[in-house]
């Protein structure tokens, strides 16, 4: 492996007497580049002392190295790369920069050594090696994409901190919710869903790229990964758009997710991961895909107060769930294509492709077990709710 490049001695003498005339080069790198930059004409986004003092160090820095072999080595490009990234300023632009600078300054260098006694082309070719291997705008175009990408992983780690929050309730007050919506990039007013989706693994994001493919729909979100879930939070940017941001959510999945009813109040995001999360355990056990919290007094109902539905449904559906699998699966399923129906026998059975008789035959054995007649509206809205529960809330067995 050959040795880096160093600078040829005899160009010390010219180095020397450009480095005791900086100030003037510096005030002529500093026109040039506002002359053929377009983001740094204008004094506003850089101020004039601010570029004068950046060109005066850059040009100290080279020619201090080429005289004396001495300067601070890269750290001057390396601050001004990192303070370019912190501002926002766009890195082809500071780069450019760098390069309009660097030429200023290497005609002012190649002039001064042509007139020099004992330089060669062998000197000059040497020199310019240097040059390019010890480049301002390499540096400081390194300490850029550094400083942006910790300013990237700082700012995700800062969403994520505020999706926690938001989804656990800890936002409440109004101009909190508002700063977070901002940080966050979502608009202060809904109407929102919030997505639950089931992680393949842990540290596995259950619908990877899921945010670029809802911005492309114009929908914003925001995304926060648990150990078993990804949830998220995405604004609905129009009354049809619920099922656009569905059909992503479709096309994105590889597991089952979650998505609760549509709901305006940012506030209300605790409320709403819930019913995602009901939407989804109510999914257990069928194919990847979307799952809407299927929003009725009932349902509402049951999420308002899990464990009291969950009583219920043990209390009014004990010797129904005591069945073995098939016969009780077929008896519930039953049940519910009756509620579809509404309690028409004839219509559950279309929905089951039996005969009618196979229905009634059923739901009577459903009464006998439960002690409740489906003639009695008091027992039919005790069989509703503790269904609704089985269905919703995570099953124990």
């Amino acid at each position: 492996m050959s040795s880096a490049p160093e600078p040829p001695p005899e160009v010390a003498p010219a180095a020397a007497a450009l480095l005791a005339r900086a100030p003037a080069l510096a005030e002529g790198m500093a026109r040039r580049i506002r002359a053929q930059v377009t983001y740094y004409g204008s004094a506003e986004r850089v101020p004039s002392a601010e570029l004068l003092a950046s060109c005066r160090r850059n040009a100290e820095l080279v020619l201090g190295q080429l005289a004396h072999g001495r300067g601070a080595g890269m750290e001057s490009a390396r601050r001004t790369g990192r303070e370019g990234a912190r501002r926002g300023v766009p890195l082809a632009e500071l780069l450019h920069a760098y390069r309009v600078g660097s030429e200023y300054l290497w005609s002012a260098l190649a002039a001064e050594v042509c007139g020099a006694d004992g330089v060669t082309v062998e000197s000059v070719t040497a020199l310019a090696a240097w040059w390019v291997r010890e480049g301002l705008a390499a540096a400081s175009g390194d300490a850029y994409r550094e400083a942006a990408t910790e300013m990237a992983l700082q700012r995700e780690r800062e969403r994520s901190a505020l999706a926690e929050a938001l989804f656990t309730g800890m936002l409440t007050d109004r101009t909190t919710l508002w700063e977070a919506a901002h940080a966050l990039g979502l608009p202060t007013e809904g109407p929102y869903v919030v997505v639950a989706a089931e992680v393949p693994a842990p540290g596995r994001e259950a619908l990877p790229g899921v945010e670029p493919r809802l911005r492309a729909e114009d929908a914003r979100s925001a995304w926060r990964l648990l150990p078993g879930l990804q949830v998220g939070v995405v604004a609905l940017p129009g009354p049809d758009a619920e099922e656009a941001v569905l059909g992503v959510l479709g096309r994105s999945a590889a597991s089952r997710v979650g998505v609760s009813p549509p709901y305006r109040p940012l506030r209300e995001t605790p409320r709403a991961l819930r019913l995602a999360r009901l939407a989804l355990a109510g999914a257990a056990g069928a194919a990847p895909g979307v799952a809407r919290f299927a929003e009725s007094p009932v349902s509402l109902l049951v999420a308002a107060a899990p464990e009291e539905a969950a009583r219920a449904a043990d209390t009014v559906l004990a010797r129904v769930r005591a069945l073995p699998p098939a016969e009780r699966d077929r008896l519930l399923d039953t049940l519910e294509r009756w509620f579809a129906g509404g309690g028409s026998a004839a219509a559950a059975a279309r929905l089951l492709y039996c005969h009618p008789n196979t229905v009634r035959y059923r739901l009577r054995r459903l009464e006998d077990l439960t002690g409740r007649s489906l003639s009695d509206p008091r027992s039919v809205a005790d069989l509703a709710v503790a269904l609704c529960a089985l269905r919703l809330l995570p099953a124990d067995d």
